[in-house]
């Protein structure tokens, strides 16, 4: 068994002081957080601006203290043991742990910015005659050097980043500390840094919980007196389960609220990384967010149903697109305004004018972004949500992803990585992770290259796939669909890439390895494999079935009943009517459905034959792509294929059922 962390986020409205029993209005408690998490966020501002220096760098990222030891994971510990100190300002009283909260805050500044630094350093040491476009050569030299877990997008940004420098100063940067100023650092207060000395936390009840804390009565407290414990009832969401353990929270001020960002552990099982035999693969799309299917190990063969698991939201994408052209829009709008403003006097009339316009569009540009991050949010967990729970029904026990890491568009560059770089893909994988943990099912990356290029059923990584707009449309060049000239494979593009991730991921398991510090599973070796596609038989047909049910005692015949029929059965006569004006043959029957609906009634009269599709009855469920399927998508502009329980691959011919998801 191990631990699975999470964040919850609760809001708390109003409290108590301890020693008086005064009851503390949500405004007066949202002045006195706030005196509290700038008081904390000052320490840690002068802290992180005295020590953004090469030299303190260095001494930080040997991860030895003074005495020689090393350093320990908390980081106002290991401030402390560099004597890294801080103090609060003349006439200010703060206790120790209040110090020890600033500390934990700017050690984790600066030890953030570690990783960039290295980063910085190797494309430096590194640097290529055309930065635009280095060699082969000039990029085996710079992976030699980089650090573990260097997607390409970073190594793009920061080579952006250091040219700019060189057209600027004529020269390479020494340090990150030349290209950057110093971290921010964000308006809040950890109080896993701190004691009971400062903070207290005990359950009340299955969902709620009890928050003490020592809060500042005054602006500037110059005594002990001036601190009292307050007492904040907090609600806790359904998320946080009866047994989970709760953690010291973090309190900021956002919107006008108290927001209490809450950690709890739940205990899970392990999930290995080897021994898989039942999978699901995703491959990450343009249009198609998520594109998988599941497949089994049987004997060194991957065997798959072929049936694609397809999450699409073009429709949300087409609304974050919508929504970032609007931001840039303001923000250019905004940007105009403050050059016009810096160009005129305060004394100037339209100097008040300006400077209202200007403040109004950066209102509307905080909550676009405000829009963009919640809509990204909800869509990474509806996807990942979507994803596991197709994992959990196909009874896999691991999701094999494509490594961002290796992910990169090419061709059309500019088009295509702005389409890549506005999808939440991030978002998507830690979310897999985080529920998949829940289910007891290992998450693990594969390489992305080639992935769509090859053929899944022939070559094992020999027999090129070519690309068309339709499986109608062979002949042109397209990224839709794809089709195989060697054993005339023709699919989806994406699913084509799918079959090929799980099978590198079930045959190269063996190559798993985990990241020491972050849990994440990587396979780094490429193993192909080809997939056969083995559907479950179909089921009877209704004339079979109404010819099984004739020979069953439900129809007995006589003894001597010949079962061999030499002549056919003649047919049942019909009564038909004779159009004498048109020569025409109809019907005297009345249909029993008709084609359109039926038209709507003007007047009082009886409804003729026929009846209108009724809207409240629900379509049945079936395997394949659902339009505006409301199954645990979360959205109801997304296509999602349903989430079924599929039975072992040829073992049954029974039809796949809903699962049921409580």
């Amino acid at each position: 068994m191990s631990m699975l962390t999470a964040t919850a986020t609760c809001t708390a409205y109003c409290a108590t002081v301890e020693k008086t029993g005064e009851s503390v209005c949500h405004a007066l408690l949202v002045r006195r957080v706030a005196r509290l998490t700038g008081l904390v966020t000052d320490l840690a501002v002068r802290l992180v601006t005295a020590r953004w220096n090469t030299a303190d760098l260095d001494v930080l990222a040997s991860g030895v203290g003074l005495d020689g030891r090393a350093l320990p994971s908390k980081g106002w510990m290991a401030l402390r043991r560099l004597g890294w100190g801080v103090s609060a300002e003349p006439g200010v009283s703060a206790c120790d742990r209040v110090l020890r909260c600033a500390q934990e805050q700017a050690a984790r500044a600066l030890r953030h910015t570690l990783h960039r630094r290295r980063l910085v350093a190797a494309i430096v040491a590194t640097w290529p005659h055309n930065p635009r476009a280095r060699t082969r050569a000039e990029w085996a030299a710079l992976r030699a050097v980089l650090p573990d877990g260097v997607m390409a997008a970073e190594v793009r940004n920061r080579t952006r980043q250091i040219r700019a420098h060189l057209n600027e100063h004529g020269m390479l940067p020494d340090d990150l500390t030349e290209l950057e100023e110093p971290p921010g650092v964000a308006a809040q207060i950890v109080l896993a840094a701190a004691d009971r000395q400062l903070v207290t936390l005990e359950r009340t009840g299955r969902r709620s919980a009890r928050l003490r804390v020592r809060l500042p009565l005054v602006e500037a407290p110059a005594c002990r007196r001036d601190w009292a414990w307050h007492v904040l009832s907090i609600a806790l969401p359904p998320t946080v389960g009866p047994e989970a353990k709760l953690c010291a929270p973090t309190l900021r001020v956002k919107n006008g609220r108290v927001r209490v960002d809450l950690p709890f552990q739940t205990s899970i099982g392990f999930a290995p990384a080897t021994g898989h035999l039942i999978a699901c693969g995703f491959d990450w799309g343009l249009n198609t967010l998520l594109t998988g299917t599941a497949a089994r190990l049987a004997d060194g063969r991957i065997i798959s149903d072929g049936r694609p698991l397809t999450y699409d939201a073009t429709g949300i994408s087409a609304k974050l697109h919508r929504l970032r052209a609007e931001r840039e829009h303001l923000a250019a709008k905004r940007q105009h305004q403050e050059t016009l403003l810096a160009g005129i006097m305060p004394a100037d009339p339209r100097y008040g004018q300006l400077a209202g316009a200007c403040q109004v569009l950066g209102v509307e540009h905080e909550r676009v972004c405000a829009r963009i991050r919640n809509l990204n949010h909800a869509l990474a967990w509806s996807a990942a949500r979507w994803a596991v729970d197709q994992a959990v029904a196909t009874g896999a026990t691991v999701i094999y992803l494509e490594d961002l890491a290796t992910l990169e568009a090419r061709g059309r560059r500019g088009r295509a990585n702005a389409r890549l770089s506005g999808q939440v893909r991030g978002q998507i994988a830690e979310a897999i992770r985080h529920l998949a943990a829940k289910h007891t099912i290992a998450v693990v990356t594969v390489p992305a290259r080639g992935t769509s290029k090859y053929c899944p059923r022939c070559g094992q990584g020999t027999s090129v796939l070519r690309h068309c707009p339709a499986p109608d449309r062979l002949a042109e060049r397209g990224w839709a669909w794809a089709w195989c000239p060697g054993c005339g494979l023709s699919c989806d593009r994406d699913q084509t890439a799918a079959e090929r991730i799980v099978a590198r991921g079930l045959l190269g398991q063996h190559a798993t390895r985990t990241h020491r510090t972050t849990g994440t599973r990587t396979i780094g070796k490429v193993v192909e494999g080809n997939v056969v596609r083995a559907r479950r038989p179909r089921k009877a047909t209704r004339a079979a079935r109404r010819a099984r049910r004739t020979l069953t005692d439900l129809h007995p015949r006589p003894a001597a009943w010949d079962r061999s029929k030499s002549r056919p059965t003649p047919k049942r006569p019909t009564r038909v009517a004779k159009n004498t004006k048109n020569n025409v043959m109809t019907s005297s029957r009345v249909p029993d459905r008709r084609t359109v609906p039926a038209p709507s009634l003007q007047g009082s009269g009886q409804r003729p034959a026929g009846h209108a599709p009724k809207p409240g009855r629900h379509p049945p469920n079936r395997t394949g792509h659902v339009r505006n399927s409301h199954h645990r998508t979360g959205f109801h502009h997304a296509q999602a294929t349903p989430v079924l329980t599929l039975t072992e691959h040829g073992s049954s011919p029974g039809q796949a059922t809903p699962a049921r998801v409580a």
